[in-house]
């Protein structure tokens, strides 16, 4: 039995796919950047709640999300994840190429309707930086995680794929030193926003290659695992 890309349908054209990337991946940055600045505007100096609350509204969201928009396009929302299937030859490299494009642009797009949910400055560069190798290591971890976490599941129970990806993500906040950002779309987003979740330039590379690092190690271990032994 092959893995399939997550309940995407051939009754939608490329056009429409790529739609549903953007809006589904600017919906899921509206929801990380506002929940992180709703936490901490209510939180009153509290970072565990304040963290608590983006961690809640993140994980429910990616649950809706991808329910919503797998149907349509897969719910990739994630370059690393669309690299993946691309790899895999489950999805062609033409259309990754305009998934990736898409969630990059959905993303800056979630960033800016947030901060004007807000009444934020339309244009930040963040200041919070997230070095060093324990938090590039996080990201490994982080990413590793929910690529194995995917494919795990879109090879075995394919209708769980929202909520184990929600949950996954939910628990990833709290146990990574990086909070789990797993996706280079999203870091990228998030180095516009001096808020909450953001991340500084400069902390973004590392991220992008831990996050590249932990994917491509899930692909090949899911290759292996999953990887029926071939009858006589």
């Amino acid at each position: 039995m092959e893995a399939r890309p997550i309940a995407a349908s051939p009754a939608f054209d490329l056009s429409r796919r790529i739609a549903a990337e953007t809006l589904g991946t600017a919906l899921l940055l509206a929801i990380v950047i506002g929940s992180g600045i709703m936490g901490e505007r209510l939180a009153g100096g509290n970072t565990a709640i304040a963290l608590l609350g983006n961690t809640l509204a993140t994980g429910a969201g990616l649950v809706v999300l991808i329910a919503a928009f797998g149907p349509v396009s897969g719910a990739h929302f994630n370059p690393a994840v669309t690299l993946v299937f691309a790899m895999r030859r489950e999805i062609g490299w033409r259309a990754a190429g305009a998934y990736m494009a898409a969630q990059l642009a959905g993303a800056v797009a979630g960033v800016l309707a947030a901060h004007a949910m807000f009444a934020e400055p339309m244009v930040q560069i963040s200041g919070k930086l997230r070095d060093g190798p324990a938090q590039g290591f996080s990201e490994a971890v982080a990413t590793f995680g929910l690529v194995t976490a995917i494919l795990a599941t879109v090879r075995v129970r394919p209708q769980m794929v929202p909520a184990v990806v929600g949950l996954y993500i939910t628990s990833a906040y709290w146990f990574t030193a990086s909070t789990s950002f797993a996706n280079p779309a999203v870091t990228l987003a998030r180095s516009l926003s001096d808020t909450f979740a953001g991340i500084a330039p400069q902390s973004v590379p590392l991220f992008l290659l831990a996050q590249s690092a932990g994917a491509l190690a899930a692909a090949a271990l899911c290759g292996w695992l999953f990887r029926e032994r071939s009858r006589p």
